[in-house]
């Protein structure tokens, strides 16, 4: 079986947050000496990076579910959680991170590349970072946020320069042994090849990589053999050589043939017109090769092609279709250079945006926006402290104002957020952060007659 993958969806889970400590620094003679509760850590991420020694998804095909852990919450005197590890998934270059609907998210080529793919929570507030001159002692922290729950599709696009297409059995193979140091299986019966193979090329100063691409059948690109699943291994190669079986046994098949079927499956794909082509006319050290490849030459001079004949075995006419192959891809380079850069369009948030949203619906009034949305998912609500304190911070931002201003009565049912994940309340309005209840869980937060002594 073979173990190359080229595609796989991963289920990454990052990590949560650690929570924050309510906690009061006490010592003898001071049994009060202020909050001080640490913050807890971030959770870890869940990181693609491009690994050169990395050249298959097969790792992510047998262990799909990737999850990182949590951030340690935060301890009294002043000891902040420790933040966690995050978790690395090392990938070949030319993987396009993608969402389960298809829109791309990153394209990751060149070593060293890195995407994040799910981002860790950051870790809750200890009641030393809440104080202030309003509230001095707070005895709440803020809960960790959780960390992001994702599912991605990790796509390998082989990047070559070259790409060596054609029948099965065209050839292909013994080409790019002869061309490269590869070493490709070899045998004499069609999808012998099973995963496309790299080899270097090098003629002069010219460094080059070549792709060989699992042989194209008709209807590829529908799904027919192996071409639909080994097809975008050609998107990213510079040029395309065309590899003719000059001496085909089978019946029907002669190479301007096979020509007009693997040229008429690379228009179904799209995306690939604009490559420069090569035909290389290979086999010509059989006599009906030869006779084959003078036959046909001709016709394929006529249409524009750059026509080279070869023999894979003999090494007959390779050094030529080297130096052709070396002189597109310097011309591909170039114009790469030349290329203009995408302009960047930097869209910051205007200062005057009050992040969020309110709107009336049939069962109350729904609150969206990343800052109250955070805010709940940071508050425990078994402590009415806490409570209060994101009733403060809401009425800060606008939310009460705005509930008024669409004419939302005290005791309105009020949402924020969306779906089961929605915090649903009875609105109060200008509720206040001094409400007694719940001082937190450390026992240094209540104080008894015999500590004032």
């Amino acid at each position: 079986m073979s173990t190359f993958v080229d595609r796989a969806v991963v289920h990454a889970r990052a990590g949560d947050g650690g929570n924050g400590c309510a906690s009061v620094h006490r010592e003898k003679f001071k049994p009060l000496g202020g909050p001080d509760g640490g913050n807890g850590g971030r959770g870890g991420d869940i990181i693609a990076v491009v690994d050169p020694s990395v050249t298959t998804l097969l790792d992510f095909h047998r262990h799909p579910h990737r999850k990182a852990a949590g951030g340690r919450p935060g301890q009294g005197s002043n000891r902040n959680g420790a933040e966690a590890e995050d978790v690395i998934l090392r990938v070949p270059s030319g993987t396009v991170v993608s969402t389960v609907d298809g829109e791309v998210l990153q394209d990751l080529v060149g070593d060293g590349q890195t995407y994040v793919i799910a981002r860790g929570g950051r870790g809750g507030l200890g009641n030393a970072a809440l104080a202030s001159p309003r509230r001095k002692a707070p005895g709440f922290a803020l809960l960790g946020e959780p960390g992001e729950s994702r599912d991605v599709v990790l796509e390998l696009k082989t990047v070559a320069d070259v790409a060596l297409v054609g029948f099965p059995s065209a050839g292909k193979s013994s080409l790019i042994a002869a061309l490269s140091a590869a070493r490709p299986k070899i045998a004499d019966y069609p999808f012998t090849t099973l995963v496309p193979n790299l080899g270097v090329v090098s003629i002069d100063d010219i460094v080059f990589t070549v792709a060989d691409v699992p042989g194209l059948i008709p209807g590829a690109s529908e799904g027919k053999g192996l071409g639909l699943e080994f097809l975008k291994h050609v998107e990213r190669c510079a040029v395309l050589v065309h590899v003719l079986d000059c001496a085909a046994a089978e019946p029907g098949r002669d190479p301007l043939a096979d020509l007009d079927v693997i040229e008429a499956e690379l228009r179904s794909y799209g995306g690939l017109t604009d490559r420069p082509r090569i035909v290389a006319l290979n086999k010509v050290d059989l006599p009906d090769g030869q006779a084959m490849a003078d036959l046909v030459r001709p016709d394929l001079e006529q249409r524009g092609y750059e026509v080279h004949e070869i023999s894979a075995v003999t090494h007959e006419g390779l050094r030529a279709l080297s130096f052709a192959m070396g002189r597109h891809v310097l011309q591909a380079r170039a114009a790469a250079q030349d290329r203009v850069p995408p302009r960047v369009v930097i869209r910051p948030t205007p200062v005057d945006d009050a992040g969020f949203t309110v709107t009336a619906e049939a069962e109350g009034y729904r609150v969206r926006g990343q800052r109250p949305e955070r805010w709940v998912r940071q508050t425990d609500f078994s402590n009415d402290e806490a409570v209060g304190y994101l009733a403060d911070r809401l009425a800060r931002l606008g939310v009460e104002e705005r509930l008024t201003e669409l004419g939302a009565e005290p005791g309105a049912t009020v949402m924020i957020g969306v779906g089961d994940d929605a915090v649903v309340f009875d609105w109060q309005p200008t509720v206040g952060g001094a409400i007694s209840g719940p001082r937190g869980s450390d026992d240094r937060l209540y104080v008894t007659p015999e500590d004032d002594r």
